[in-house]
């Protein structure tokens, strides 16, 4: 099984240019076009493109990578004043595919040359550049932040890896064109984004749109991205795919983040940060507007969990505490990392999310997966079509309309060896305004594999304004990993979201 390397190195390229000379395409093109292109090459056999970085570029160690830097002087636009600019990124370390990057003005596609001159090197004592060399990827700048200054807004590097900002946010968890096999003991299959077209914004434009063309041995894609910058930067994405031969799995809106350790892991003893990840807590609002928030966590081994929808409404990978003292962290500042909700566009039919949970005892790799799979793909040959769009947001205002889990904690119970437990704390404008009230109850469930002993406690917490609620357990040590569920009502009144979580006893 592949762990997926993290392309947190988003962080560091400085890059793009103005200057350089143009190749003009024959034909115009739009979307359509780029869906027959797709269509065309998934009918011929899969052939992977050379890789063109020299020898020396493929050796450099990170910090050596890091010192080549786009020189933002030669930004694309950046004498315009147009409200979008394009920086690259340049070919070597573990970034050694150079993919196609074109300008599109209109229907008119122009291809961007590369060129050294774009670059700035540092100490990293570079050897012969090809003068073709082509770029690593991306990136696209926007004053988000300040009107006066160009801040990132989104980059594209690696495979069909992409992240994005939205105001005031740093990079954190990314996204992905298509996971394919990726919960498979075949080994998992990365796509990859070989060509782009970026739309040359109009003045004053709020929106800059990026085509793709995915490839690998299974599938081919056409994409079209629409992005918005704003305190949510939403990304309004359109594809069509074409399997060469359909894969055993076929992941839709795929997510990867990080996950080392957390409220309810308990405080890693060789860590002075109480908290360390990019997102806590995986987000599903299912097909009939069921809200579940379950909990990531660090497992010792490998684990994969469903859940089995019928068009879901939309899932995502958050963020949820954004309080800077539980993370202490002046250099990563985990805080302001984006949760990325997943929005379905028409009816996704029947199918499942997918979380996936690694065990890693570094910050610097994902080891979380999130993504929608159909139940069922059409003949090989024919288009996969859907939309969704990607919100990358800090604020939750994408919490359900009740309440909403805000912590989750675990410990063994003293003097009582047998039993373990869980303090689930909920919270909401309408439970945290509520006083203490009797008729509001906590149902939890236990699956297979343990049994509640003692009563259920429900509290409110004077100081905090959220409801505490406290449940043990006694496992069967030769019991499954138990599935545990719990929400709060009050009478018929569904009052919160079902907080769900696996115990692995």
């Amino acid at each position: 099984m592949s762990i997926i390397r993290r392309t947190l190195f988003f962080f560091l390229a400085l890059a793009l240019c103005a200057a350089p000379a143009l190749r003009a395409a024959d034909e115009a093109f739009d979307f359509e076009v780029l869906q027959y292109r797709a269509k065309n090459l998934a009918g011929q056999p899969y052939k992977a493109k050379t890789v063109k970085s020299p020898t020396w570029l493929q050796k450099f160690t990170y910090d050596q990578f890091r010192e080549i830097r786009f020189d933002p002087t030669r930004a694309w636009w950046g004498r315009e004043d147009l409200p979008f600019q394009l920086h690259f990124f340049h070919p070597g370390w573990i970034y050694n595919q150079a993919v196609q990057i074109n300008e599109l003005d209109g229907k008119k596609a122009t291809r961007i040359e590369f060129t050294s001159k774009m670059f700035t090197y540092g100490a990293s004592k570079p050897g012969r550049i090809p003068s073709d060399l082509g770029f690593a990827g991306f990136r696209i700048q926007n004053a988000l932040n300040n009107e006066r200054q160009m801040d990132e807004l989104v980059a594209f590097l690696g495979a069909s890896y992409f992240r994005a900002l939205g105001k005031d946010q740093r990079y954190g968890l990314s996204a992905r064109g298509l996971a394919l096999n990726t919960i498979n003991s075949g080994g998992e299959e990365f796509p990859v984004f070989e060509e782009f077209w970026i739309e040359r914004p109009m003045p004053g434009a709020k929106t800059v749109t990026v085509f793709a063309m995915l490839n690998s041995e299974s599938v081919t894609g056409a994409y079209k991205f629409a992005i918005t910058p704003g305190s949510d930067t939403v990304m309004q994405v359109h594809a069509a795919v074409y399997c060469r031969k359909n894969p055993k799995m076929f992941g839709i809106a795929p997510l990867t983040s990080m996950f080392l350790h957390g409220e309810n892991t308990g405080w890693a003893q060789n860590d002075y940060r109480p908290e360390v990840h990019d997102s806590d807590g995986l987000l599903v609002e299912t097909g009939t507007s069921e809200w579940i928030w379950r909990p990531l966590t660090n497992p010792k081994a490998m684990r994969a969990v469903e859940f089995m929808e019928k068009s879901p409404h939309g899932f995502g990978l958050f963020q949820r505490d954004r309080q800077f003292e539980h993370y202490d962290d002046l250099e990563a500042f985990y805080h302001q990392r984006p949760s990325v909700w997943v929005e379905a566009i028409g009816n996704w039919g029947p199918g499942a999310i997918h979380l996936m949970e690694l065990p890693t005892d570094t910050e610097v790799q994902d080891n979380i997966v999130a993504f929608w799979t159909p139940a069922q793909l059409p003949p090989a040959g024919e288009p996969i079509v859907f939309d969704y769009n990607l919100h990358w947001l800090s604020d939750a205002d994408r919490r359900p309309p009740g309440g909403y889990v805000s912590s989750t904690r675990q410990a063994s119970v003293m003097n009582h060896p047998e039993l373990h437990r869980f303090v689930v704390e909920f919270d909401g404008t309408y439970l945290h305004a509520q006083g203490d009230d009797p008729e509001i109850e906590a149902v939890v469930t236990v699956g297979n594999g343990a049994k509640q002993e003692n009563s259920t406690v429900v509290q409110k917490n004077r100081f905090t304004g959220t409801w505490r609620v406290i449940f043990e357990l006694k496992p069967d040590p030769a019991g499954p990993p138990v599935e545990l569920r719990c929400f709060l009502r009050k009478g018929s009144h569904v009052l919160t979201e079902t907080w769900s979580y696996l115990w692995n006893h």
